[in-house]
């Protein structure tokens, strides 16, 4: 099959097809396989939950309504009886046969917590499948995150990804996305770099006090990391107001990283001051890397965050504030700029935290995300449901007719009586309380991860509409919808604390 490297060279004339016209030459292969190539507190978080955390990415599926395309989902876990049947009924009623005709679903039937490439190599038969659809057709590869293993599963299917190659995995550390927002001015909280023990936190606490005297808290974040999991908030002043220093700042750092994160601390990490203000917020900016390195940004978001110390992702409104949008979107090109020159491809995702102080808010940087994430899917959807695209001078997503379209989206709508409740109930019953996505309007819930109501009672939702605001009382009537038709009460879901 070549090397990786060699394979790579294919992804510019997929990519090419994907984006253009119409025409036979046009047609193309989509691998959708949402590999989670994770470990240590990230996997232990997600574990049994990890199987329908793919069925998010049954979104990005919807790519086949596209008579060019056809889409190969590959997961661990088959869909549910008549899923397939209920993504297609988002479409206009003249798509849904064909959508299902050139969706073709491959299941590696493994419940480990295994990536799913991992599981595609030890399967030659479903190896086979994939490559007798594809038959020599410019392809491509999504996968959640880049490692050696994907690489291998890449050459064994003879499909590039649409990624950074694992090689450059440390440019998206978070060591090395501070380095890169200075490199290219843009600001960051105050903090230090390359942390690996309790010695090195505590000589970092020292200087953020020096640069940010009166700061109660710092956060610690491992370098490895996603989705807020190696995030450890620690408060290094007393309550009377005194700074912690010398031996009782140890003792503070020692009870709150237990032995297990100082192992993992050990491949380095961060430590930055807890950002406070008048008003705080975790917006985030999305660009894609073309295969010749050009840079296009496709989304900004609002992230919500849960937890015991609201580090956790739960969910995300696009797009973020009209306060800051342009500035993270600005900020986020500059970036993924860098990461280009860099050798990075594919989606890139910067993470910014914003203070408002008064009328006057200030955007700060924290990570860079050299991967898929909580809102690669939630946007794929939109992409393929709505026509239009992200407009970053105006900070809003923008159809041709020149209207707008937002939405608020999780997966986190959770609740263990729902344990066993029937995915198609909560179809039905979205439908009936009439607030179904209408392809007609480009408006409605949408549901994913349905298949998490089997595991931990758990579904998720995006909720499209013309304003953020629509977009999230739609969400708030969803949530309620679901827990109704569970037989339980539910609530809104950006008021819950993450699991």
């Amino acid at each position: 099959m070549g090397t990786f490297e060699q394979l790579q060279q294919g992804l510019g004339a997929a990519w090419d097809a994907r984006r253009a016209g119409g025409g036979d030459e046009t047609r193309h292969v989509l691998v959708v396989m949402p590999s989670f190539s994770v470990q240590g507190q990230l996997l232990e978080h997600y574990g049994a939950r990890l199987g329908s955390m793919e069925h998010r990415y049954l979104l990005l599926a919807l790519a086949a309504r596209d008579p060019r395309c056809e889409v190969v989902y590959v997961s661990s876990l088959a869909p549910g009886p008549g899923v397939l049947d209920y993504y297609a009924s988002l479409l206009a009623p003249s798509e849904r046969a064909g959508f299902l005709q050139r969706l073709h679903v491959v299941t590696v039937d493994d419940p480990s917590w295994r990536p799913t490439a991992a599981k595609l190599l030890d399967d030659p038969a479903a190896v086979a499948r994939v490559r007798a659809v594809v038959d020599g057709r410019p392809a491509l590869l999504q996968v959640w995150n880049v490692t050696t293993t994907e690489e291998e599963a890449a050459i064994a299917l003879g499909v590039p990804i649409d990624g950074t190659p694992a090689r450059l995995r440390p440019l998206g550390f978070k060591s090395a996305g501070r380095r890169h927002f200075h490199a290219v001015g843009v600001d960051t909280p105050v903090g230090c770099e390359d942390v690996r023990d309790l010695d090195d936190v505590a000589r970092a606490v020292e200087e953020v006090r020096r640069r940010r005297p009166g700061t109660e808290r710092v956060v610690v974040k491992l370098d490895d990391s996603a989705a807020g999991d190696g995030n450890v908030t620690v408060r290094v002043r007393d309550p009377l107001g005194g700074d912690l220093t010398g031996n009782r700042l140890l003792q503070a750092l020692a009870q709150a990283v237990p032995p297990s994160y100082l192992a993992e601390l050990a491949a380095g990490g961060v430590v930055e001051e807890l950002v406070v203000g008048d008003d705080v917020t975790s917006p985030s900016g999305q660009a894609d890397i073309a295969p010749d390195g050009t840079v296009t940004v496709v989304s900004t978001h609002e992230q919500v965050l849960g937890g015991p110390d609201g580090q956790v992702y739960a969910g995300c409104v696009l797009p973020a504030q009209p306060a800051y949008a342009v500035a993270v979107a600005r900020a986020t090109a500059a970036v993924a700029e860098r990461l280009s020159a860099l050798g990075a491809r594919g989606r890139v995702g910067v993470d910014f935290v914003a203070r408002r102080d008064g009328d006057r808010w200030e955007v700060l940087a924290i990570e860079v995300n050299l991967r898929n994430g909580g809102t690669t899917h939630p946007l794929a959807g939109l992409a393929a449901l709505v026509s239009g695209r992200y407009d970053p001078t105006r900070g809003c997503w923008v159809t041709p007719d020149g209207s707008q379209r937002c939405y608020s989206s999780t997966d986190n709508i959770v609740d263990p009586h729902w344990l066993g409740v029937d995915p198609l109930q909560v179809v039905a019953a979205v439908q009936a309380a009439g607030i179904g996505f209408d392809p007609a309007t480009g408006t409605g819930l949408v549901l994913q991860m349905l298949s998490g109501l089997a595991i931990d009672g758990r579904v998720g939702l995006t909720a499209i509409g013309r304003t953020t605001a629509a977009a999230q009382q739609l969400a708030e009537h969803g949530s309620l919808v679901i827990g109704g038709c569970a037989g339980r009460g539910g609530r809104g879901w950006w008021r819950q604390t993450a699991n």
